[in-house]
């Protein structure tokens, strides 16, 4: 559990979500430069991305398959992480006056769909290439071996979300597994977090394999790994300005008369706010 003490804190604990000016300013400013000099240097940079990954062998890849790379792309480099940061860092929003206001669903709406709809692009792609034997060597064997396994994880996830049990907690003596932090919550926490981590890793190698399979042009490489860049960055802020917060306090509050505000958090650098803190 997070307790060191950080500058610029809110009364939750928290830093600001945006950086300061001044570091949004020399952002901009070395945004403005970099494009200045991609335009000026636009015809070798264009010829350059356009190139494939690896010289001399041909970009190839049929229809079926461009859009199972694009469902894929769209689900597991866009909207499951999203959804991941959703979860884990705003269970209290900005502006929502907690502990007066408490389990704010927006985080829960904004997880769930994003995590369903990656898994229904899932299926479509699978359902794209189900019948394409494709090859059984080198970079396509590794794709489809880490393609499996993050099929794998998401059904995990998915049958663990419907297996979680009971929520609990409506009224002080309505009994539920979160709300008393039984152990089958306790073990879906750490399985739930874990293995969708875990999704998300795998599904990045597979990606890179899949991009290295069909001789991708070098843009989409450049693409996703600045998109992949940018959400790891997103997450550390997030993560050392304290905004990682335990979701059994953004639902039932810091007091310490509920069973789980009791109990040590479920998984690495999740904050919990002390009741006194917040008087």
């Amino acid at each position: 559990m997070t307790t060191e003490p950080l500058p610029c804190r809110n009364r939750l604990g928290r830093g600001p979500l945006l950086p300061p000016a001044r570091v949004l300013a020399g952002a901009a400013a070395a945004l403005a430069v970099l494009a200045a000099w991609l335009l000026w240097r636009r015809h070798d940079v264009l010829a350059w991305l356009w190139l494939p990954l690896e010289a001399g062998r041909p970009h190839r890849i049929d229809p079926a398959q461009a859009w199972h790379a694009r469902a894929m792309v769209l689900a597991w480099a866009v909207m499951i992480p999203l959804g991941v940061l959703a979860a884990r860092f705003f269970k209290i929003t900005p502006r929502q006056p907690w502990p007066a206001v408490l389990d704010n669903k927006w985080w829960w709406r904004a997880h769930l769909a994003l995590q369903l709809g990656g898994i229904a692009l899932t299926l479509a792609a699978v359902a794209l290439v189900w019948q394409d034997a494709g090859s059984a060597a080198g970079w396509a064997r590794a794709h489809r071996l880490l393609a499996w396994l993050v099929c794998a994880l998401a059904a995990v996830q998915a049958l663990g979300g419907m297996l979680r049990g009971s929520k609990g907690g409506g009224t002080p003596d309505e009994r539920g597994d979160h709300y008393d932090m039984t152990p089958r919550r306790f073990l879906f926490e750490r399985a739930h977090k874990s293995c969708g981590y875990l999704a998300m890793a795998v599904a990045m190698a597979a990606i890179a394999t899949g991009l290295v399979h069909v001789n991708a042009p070098r843009w989409m490489a450049v693409f996703i790994a600045l998109w992949t860049l940018a959400w790891l960055a997103a997450f550390a802020w997030l993560q050392r300005r304290g905004w990682c917060i335990d979701t059994y306090q953004a639902i039932w509050g810091p007091d310490p008369r509920h069973p789980g505000n009791r109990m040590p958090v479920v998984g690495p650098g999740v904050r919990r706010i002390g009741a006194a803190q917040d008087r």
